[in-house]
């Protein structure tokens, strides 16, 4: 079973719908996508930044309801962070955040973590938010050299302070990873008023085998070495878009390992990819993220639901 490790923020999405009532759901878009790859039968690991109070104890025992594992160190003394999501009409959601993001330094982060997993993800505030972001850059290049590496960026404005340094951080980050996704939204923020697929086509000459972006209910459209590949959205009764992205992401990391593409050593096979694979990927996607918007909060597929059994 391939494992993967995930590093980035967890916290409580406290989600305000169009009619006033309030709940309160684990959320973060690493935490999600680890819980999307577990649900999918991967063995996947989280390294996050969790309080040790009542809202931090509610993440632990969802993440380990779905099968994560929770790397040492996560669990830190202080309030867990949240995420105020107001829903519009149609599903989709803004956030307001009160963040803490930092990890565990020296020796005893080394002992906790795991020595040669077949993927690393990481991603959205806990990418580019500092203190710890500095970190998360230093562990996926330290890891690219058995791993297969993702990133999605997940562009959070209100959070990100200075543009021009935040792109320059996401950027760079970008060189150190095989597969990138992201959203149509996110690649606006990341080149107002350019080429959407022009910016993905680039991302490959410089080095990433699979470039990926979501487009609502557009779909998924992709560019690989073997060229361009589309699927259209499923059509479902959207509940809300809460984590949407986050599954595509897990459905990815899941659909290569299916296809025995992660790992360092099967980099060049990844690169390699064909055009055939690469659209049963995104088809692979498209249905699990249909899935997770037709159900309340980023509730992700099991693979038994995909089975139908």
């Amino acid at each position: 079973m391939s494992s993967v490790l995930v590093i980035g923020e967890a916290l409580v999405d406290v989600v305000h719908s169009a009619d006033g009532s309030a709940r309160e759901y684990p959320g973060g878009s690493p935490l999600n996508v680890a819980i999307g790859l577990s649900r999918l039968g991967r063995a996947t690991q989280l390294l996050a930044h969790l309080g040790d109070d009542e809202r931090g104890a509610a993440v632990l025992a969802h993440l380990r309801a779905s099968g994560v594992e929770i790397v040492d160190g996560t669990v830190r003394p202080g309030a867990t962070s949240t995420a105020q999501a107001t829903l519009a009409a149609d599903g989709s959601a803004s956030y307001v955040f009160d963040l803490t993001w930092e990890l565990p330094e020296g020796s005893a982060l080394d002992a906790a973590l795991p020595e040669a997993p077949l993927a690393v993800h990481t991603g959205s505030i806990g990418s580019w938010f500092e203190p710890g972001a500095g970190a998360v850059s230093q562990l996926v290049q330290r890891y690219r050299a058995t791993a297969t590496t993702s990133f999605d960026p997940n562009v959070r404005p209100s959070l990100m302070g200075d543009p021009t340094l935040v792109r320059e951080r996401i950027d760079a980050l970008i060189d150190h990873c095989d597969v990138v996704k992201l959203s149509d939204e996110d690649a606006d923020w990341l080149q107002p008023g350019g080429d959407h697929e022009a910016l993905l086509a680039s991302w490959v000459d410089r080095g990433v085998s699979l470039a990926v972006m979501t487009r609502g209910a557009q779909g998924l459209v992709a560019r690989a070495r073997s060229g361009r590949a589309e699927v259209r959205a499923q059509k479902v009764t959207v509940a809300d878009t809460v984590g949407a992205g986050d599954s595509v992401m897990a459905a990815l990391i899941d659909g290569l390992a299916e296809h025995d593409l992660l790992g360092a050593a099967r980099r060049e096979a990844l690169r390699d990819i064909h055009n055939d694979d690469v659209q049963t990927l995104l088809a692979h996607a498209a249905r699990v993220g249909a899935i997770t918007v037709s159900r309340p909060g980023a509730d992700p597929p099991w693979r038994r639901e995909l089975l139908g059994v």
